[in-house]
Protein backbone atom coordinates (compact mmCIF):
# COMPACT_ATOMS: atom_id res chain seq x y z
CA UNK A 1 0.00 0.00 0.00
CA UNK A 2 1.97 3.33 -0.97
CA UNK A 3 2.06 5.77 1.43
CA UNK A 4 4.05 9.15 0.97
CA UNK A 5 4.88 10.81 3.99
CA UNK A 6 5.89 14.37 4.32
CA UNK A 7 6.83 16.66 7.70
CA UNK A 8 3.58 17.19 7.98
CA UNK A 9 1.65 15.27 5.91
CA UNK A 10 0.35 11.73 5.26
CA UNK A 11 -0.93 11.33 2.00
CA UNK A 12 -2.58 8.09 2.40
CA UNK A 13 -5.53 5.47 0.68
CA UNK A 14 -9.18 6.93 1.05
CA UNK A 15 -11.08 5.58 4.24
CA UNK A 16 -15.04 5.55 4.59
CA UNK A 17 -14.68 8.51 7.36
CA UNK A 18 -13.49 10.29 4.63
CA UNK A 19 -16.41 11.46 2.99
CA UNK A 20 -17.91 14.32 5.11
CA UNK A 21 -14.69 16.29 5.09
CA UNK A 22 -14.44 15.55 1.37
CA UNK A 23 -18.01 16.48 0.71
CA UNK A 24 -17.45 20.08 2.83
CA UNK A 25 -14.38 20.48 0.23
CA UNK A 26 -16.32 19.70 -2.45
CA UNK A 27 -19.17 22.12 -1.41
CA UNK A 28 -17.56 25.16 -0.94
CA UNK A 29 -17.86 27.24 -4.02
CA UNK A 30 -14.53 28.97 -3.59
CA UNK A 31 -12.59 25.57 -3.71
CA UNK A 32 -14.54 24.84 -6.64
CA UNK A 33 -14.41 28.30 -8.19
CA UNK A 34 -12.11 27.12 -11.27
CA UNK A 35 -13.67 23.51 -11.36
CA UNK A 36 -16.90 24.03 -12.81
CA UNK A 37 -18.60 24.59 -9.28
CA UNK A 38 -19.53 22.89 -5.75
CA UNK A 39 -20.50 18.99 -6.17
CA UNK A 40 -22.94 16.94 -4.93
CA UNK A 41 -21.89 14.10 -2.02
CA UNK A 42 -23.01 11.39 -4.20
CA UNK A 43 -20.69 12.70 -6.34
CA UNK A 44 -18.07 12.76 -3.99
CA UNK A 45 -18.27 9.60 -2.78
CA UNK A 46 -18.31 8.21 -6.95
CA UNK A 47 -14.52 9.83 -6.50
CA UNK A 48 -13.45 8.33 -3.12
CA UNK A 49 -13.96 5.15 -4.82
CA UNK A 50 -12.51 6.02 -8.05
CA UNK A 51 -9.85 7.24 -6.48
CA UNK A 52 -9.44 4.38 -4.03
CA UNK A 53 -9.60 1.79 -7.36
CA UNK A 54 -6.54 3.99 -8.70
CA UNK A 55 -4.60 3.68 -5.94
CA UNK A 56 -5.31 0.17 -5.28
CA UNK A 57 -4.78 -1.19 -9.18
CA UNK A 58 -1.74 0.93 -9.93
CA UNK A 59 0.02 1.99 -6.80
CA UNK A 60 -0.52 5.51 -7.50
CA UNK A 61 -2.95 8.20 -8.44
CA UNK A 62 -5.13 10.75 -6.34
CA UNK A 63 -4.00 10.50 -2.77
CA UNK A 64 -6.01 11.50 0.74
CA UNK A 65 -4.19 14.18 2.36
CA UNK A 66 -3.88 14.28 5.83
CA UNK A 67 -2.35 16.51 8.50
CA UNK A 68 -0.37 13.98 10.83
CA UNK A 69 -0.76 16.17 13.54
CA UNK A 70 -4.70 16.17 13.83
CA UNK A 71 -5.28 13.66 11.64
CA UNK A 72 -7.53 16.22 9.64
CA UNK A 73 -8.28 14.98 6.16
CA UNK A 74 -7.66 18.58 4.24
CA UNK A 75 -7.52 17.38 0.72
CA UNK A 76 -6.09 15.37 -1.83
CA UNK A 77 -3.06 15.44 -4.03
CA UNK A 78 -1.81 12.95 -6.34
CA UNK A 79 -0.62 12.03 -9.92
CA UNK A 80 -3.25 10.71 -13.01
CA UNK A 81 -3.15 10.00 -16.71
CA UNK A 82 -3.39 13.25 -18.75
CA UNK A 83 -6.72 13.04 -20.72
CA UNK A 84 -7.27 11.91 -23.71
CA UNK A 85 -7.82 14.78 -26.52
CA UNK A 86 -6.00 17.09 -25.28
CA UNK A 87 -2.72 18.83 -26.87
CA UNK A 88 -0.35 16.65 -24.51
CA UNK A 89 -0.16 13.45 -23.00
CA UNK A 90 2.14 11.68 -20.13
CA UNK A 91 1.30 11.97 -16.46
CA UNK A 92 -0.19 15.49 -14.30
CA UNK A 93 -0.04 16.95 -10.53
CA UNK A 94 -2.62 18.17 -9.23
CA UNK A 95 -4.19 19.06 -5.92
CA UNK A 96 -7.44 20.17 -3.84
CA UNK A 97 -7.48 21.24 -0.44
CA UNK A 98 -9.90 22.94 1.98
CA UNK A 99 -10.00 26.04 2.37
CA UNK A 100 -9.03 25.98 5.65
CA UNK A 101 -5.58 24.05 4.87
CA UNK A 102 -4.82 27.37 2.15
CA UNK A 103 -2.12 29.51 2.97
CA UNK A 104 0.00 27.04 5.18
CA UNK A 105 2.09 25.39 2.51
CA UNK A 106 0.06 22.26 2.50
CA UNK A 107 -0.07 22.23 -1.68
CA UNK A 108 3.35 22.73 -2.11
CA UNK A 109 4.58 20.56 0.39
CA UNK A 110 2.30 17.67 -0.87
CA UNK A 111 2.99 17.95 -4.60
CA UNK A 112 6.74 18.01 -3.81
CA UNK A 113 6.52 13.92 -2.28
CA UNK A 114 4.24 13.33 -5.55
CA UNK A 115 6.69 15.17 -7.97
CA UNK A 116 9.45 12.92 -6.46
CA UNK A 117 7.61 9.74 -6.00
CA UNK A 118 6.80 10.50 -9.61
CA UNK A 119 10.06 10.78 -10.75
CA UNK A 120 11.93 8.66 -8.41
CA UNK A 121 9.37 5.41 -8.41
CA UNK A 122 7.85 5.40 -11.55
CA UNK A 123 10.64 7.47 -13.58
CA UNK A 124 8.41 9.37 -15.42
CA UNK A 125 10.50 11.83 -17.84
CA UNK A 126 8.34 14.95 -17.21
CA UNK A 127 5.29 16.28 -15.21
CA UNK A 128 2.91 18.08 -16.11
CA UNK A 129 0.34 20.70 -14.43
CA UNK A 130 -3.10 22.16 -15.25
CA UNK A 131 -5.16 24.87 -14.55
CA UNK A 132 -7.48 27.59 -15.44
CA UNK A 133 -5.47 31.15 -16.43
CA UNK A 134 -7.58 32.88 -13.48
CA UNK A 135 -6.27 30.30 -10.71
CA UNK A 136 -3.32 32.09 -9.66
CA UNK A 137 -2.81 30.32 -6.50
CA UNK A 138 -2.05 27.26 -8.08
CA UNK A 139 -0.05 28.43 -10.75
CA UNK A 140 1.86 30.20 -7.71
CA UNK A 141 2.04 26.85 -6.36
CA UNK A 142 3.59 25.48 -9.72
CA UNK A 143 5.98 28.02 -9.98
CA UNK A 144 7.42 26.96 -6.06
CA UNK A 145 7.34 23.81 -7.14
CA UNK A 146 10.08 24.98 -10.18
CA UNK A 147 7.34 24.07 -12.87
CA UNK A 148 7.39 26.43 -16.12
CA UNK A 149 4.63 27.50 -18.19
CA UNK A 150 4.47 25.78 -21.44
CA UNK A 151 2.18 27.73 -23.54
CA UNK A 152 2.19 25.31 -26.61
CA UNK A 153 0.03 23.38 -24.41
CA UNK A 154 -2.07 25.58 -23.40
CA UNK A 155 -5.91 24.98 -24.46
CA UNK A 156 -9.19 25.76 -24.17
CA UNK A 157 -11.41 23.40 -22.18
CA UNK A 158 -14.53 23.46 -20.04
CA UNK A 159 -14.79 26.74 -18.34
CA UNK A 160 -12.44 28.83 -20.26
CA UNK A 161 -8.59 28.67 -21.11
CA UNK A 162 -6.18 26.15 -19.07
CA UNK A 163 -2.67 26.78 -19.00
CA UNK A 164 0.06 24.30 -18.59
CA UNK A 165 3.30 23.84 -16.90
CA UNK A 166 5.68 21.31 -16.90
CA UNK A 167 8.98 19.74 -15.14
CA UNK A 168 11.31 17.65 -16.76
CA UNK A 169 12.91 14.80 -14.05
CA UNK A 170 15.90 15.96 -12.66
CA UNK A 171 18.92 14.75 -14.02
CA UNK A 172 20.51 11.38 -11.91
CA UNK A 173 23.51 12.68 -9.59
Amino acid sequence: MTELRTERLLLRHWREADLDPWAALNADPEVRAHLGGPIAREQCAASIARYEADLTSRGWGWWAVEVMASGQLVGFAGLDPVDDGLPFGGVEVGWRLARSAWGHGYATESARAVLAYGFDALELPEIVAETMAENLRSQAVMRRLGMTHEPSYDFAGDGGQHVVFRLARPPSP
